[in-house]
């Protein structure tokens, strides 16, 4: 982590990019996927974060500001946080939607309710 987030301690790191910028790609999947909108949107605010991130890293703990690895691995912790809170928004969604078709399979999936089951 020394290489990735060179001159700065795990403290800020921790912070800013796990419980920061992990909150904000949370809550921006579950927003994206409440809209119906398609989870590639998850990755374009994802991006938006990451780079956000990375000013928070300088302007206040004096890290790097352009480091692409620094703005890599950002980015795709949040594009994973992202994407579980669109696919668990989006089963929840499926499942209060349309009861008579799917029921839950799990915290991120839906299966279809048998025919015979069905209403």
């Amino acid at each position: 982590m020394a290489s990735l987030y060179a001159g700065e301690s795990v403290l800020p790191v921790v912070l800013v990019t796990g419980i920061l910028g992990g909150g904000a790609a949370w809550l921006s999947g579950r927003a994206i996927a409440r809209a119906w909108r398609p989870p590639w949107q998850v990755v374009v605010a994802a991006l938006c974060l990451g780079a956000a991130a990375r000013f928070i890293h300088f302007a206040l703990f004096q890290g790097e500001f352009l480091s692409p690895a620094s703005y890599s691995l950002d980015t795709a912790i949040f594009i994973v946080v992202g994407m579980l809170a669109w696919r668990a928004t989006r089963a929840r969604q499926m499942v209060r939607q349309y009861p008579w078709l799917y029921t839950r399979a799990g915290p991120f999936g839906w299966r279809e309710i048998e025919r015979e089951n069905r209403p």
